[in-house]
């Protein structure tokens, strides 16, 4: 094997373990979220509410985003052409709310990405609580050049059957 084809393998895999963080309290380490009293509730990440203060659903899926998602779909949302897709203008991030959450968190393909069409698969992100899913979603389908609605909690417990 060369070394670049040994490099290159190196590098997939490390895209690849990058893009799995399937860990909330690496989450809420990342995210910076501050902490609040026991009683108060909280989102996977340890943000508050929108009952207990604290980030904006915006800063929150920001921070899922950057925390979770750049090592696969890139700080601009570009993706990799051909390995990972772009968010930008994407049919899942603009299409039916609900199947992009069965797809982020369950890993259920929706018929708007064709199997196939990448070389990877899409990790599941099962520890998101459907408050992360929505701030997530709102925040994909509102940058990268993206208008959509925002997307509420209720709205992907409902997809996830919660």
């Amino acid at each position: 094997m060369s070394h670049r084809n040994v490099l290159s393998i190196l590098t997939l895999v490390g895209i690849l373990t990058a893009c799995s963080a399937k860990n909330p309290e690496a989450a809420q380490a990342i995210s910076g979220a501050p902490e609040t009293g026991s009683g108060a509730s909280k989102t996977a990440t340890g943000a508050p509410t929108a009952s207990g203060g604290g980030p904006s659903a915006a800063e929150v899926g920001g921070r899922i985003y950057n925390s979770n998602c750049v090592p696969c779909h890139q700080q601009t949302g570009a993706g990799i052409p051909g390995v990972y897709p772009s968010m930008a203008g994407s049919p899942v991030v603009l299409g039916d709310p609900a199947e992009l959450a069965l797809w982020v968190i369950k890993g259920q393909r929706p018929k708007a990405m064709p199997a196939g069409r990448y070389s990877t698969q899409m990790l599941q992100f099962g520890w998101m609580k459907p408050a992360d899913a929505a701030a997530l979603f709102s925040y994909l389908r509102s940058n990268f050049g993206n208008s959509a609605p925002p997307v509420n909690a209720a709205a992907v417990a409902k997809a996830l059957g919660q």
